[in-house]
């Protein structure tokens, strides 16, 4: 898409508005979100296994998750293009109407390469304002539509604005979904420059960090060789998700950041 679509500019805006909620949030100490970090995630792993994620020990190096939200678009190629040229794996949080269903077969591409196929639910309808039973739906047809495609049923799941509560934990538990967070927002929603881009993530970034970003929008795929390339001469390794957390598993109904 060369330009966000009218849905896109909104949804874009909401993303700045709760982006911003969640600091004043954070500053005024009147809400806390129950959260577990990859660390804690890998410290409360049996310790009989291996803290591995293919040949990478999280506990041992940098490690570091690239993502993505409310994919795929036409922009998806070109950056599955680059994270292959850099055999960088990433995990994709995809939207089901307009994406999932417009690029099939760009969800298979992700799949085949290696890259983690997660759900950001069908609509973008934010859960925290819908009753259980729309909250169900907006996130079965989007696994329910993977797992066509792919043949397993996403096991993450990424809540829009980053907004949840205990109905959508439990609702989560229910379908075997963990929420995933993130420590790393570029703000891509707001600039299409790419160095910007590239500047707001390198200021944030640190070990265990999980990084968003949203290839729908025109300036980040363009930023993502620069961001791969610092990160990686700072000595950081590219994990998806779940490796992050390895020997830990993502469980289902609890929140990592």
């Amino acid at each position: 898409m060369p330009s966000p679509t009218k849905k896109m500019k909104k949804t874009g805006a909401a993303f700045l508005a709760a982006t911003m909620l969640s600091a004043v949030v954070a500053l005024s100490g009147c809400t806390r979100l129950d959260t577990t970090s990859p660390a804690d995630a890998r410290a409360g792993a049996a310790t009989d296994v291996q803290a591995r994620a293919g040949t990478v020990d999280c506990e041992k190096v940098k490690c570091i998750a690239l993502t993505f939200d409310a994919g795929p678009s036409e922009n998806s190629p070109r950056l599955l293009d680059i994270l292959k040229e850099e055999q960088v794996p990433a995990t994709f949080f995809l939207l089901g109407k307009r994406h999932i269903e417009k690029y099939p077969e760009l969800v298979r591409q992700m799949a085949d390469e290696g890259h983690e196929v997660a759900s950001h639910t069908w609509d973008h309808k934010i859960l925290t304002e819908l009753e259980p039973e729309e909250i169900r739906e907006e996130l079965e047809r989007p696994n329910e539509e993977i797992e066509r495609l792919i043949g397993r049923r996403p096991t993450l799941m990424r809540p829009p604005q980053g907004r949840t509560d205990d109905t959508v934990h439990k609702i989560c538990r229910e379908l075997g979904l963990a929420e995933v967070l993130w420590s790393v927002t570029a703000k891509d929603y707001k600039t299409n420059d790419s160095a910007l881009i590239k500047k707001r993530v390198l200021e944030q970034s640190s070990r265990d960090g999980i990084i968003l970003l949203h290839d729908i929008y025109r300036g980040t795929v363009p930023a993502v060789p620069g961001i791969i390339k610092a990160l990686k001469k700072q000595g950081y390794v590219f994990v998806t998700v779940p490796q992050l957390l390895a020997p830990g598993k993502a469980e289902p109904g609890k929140v990592y950041r």
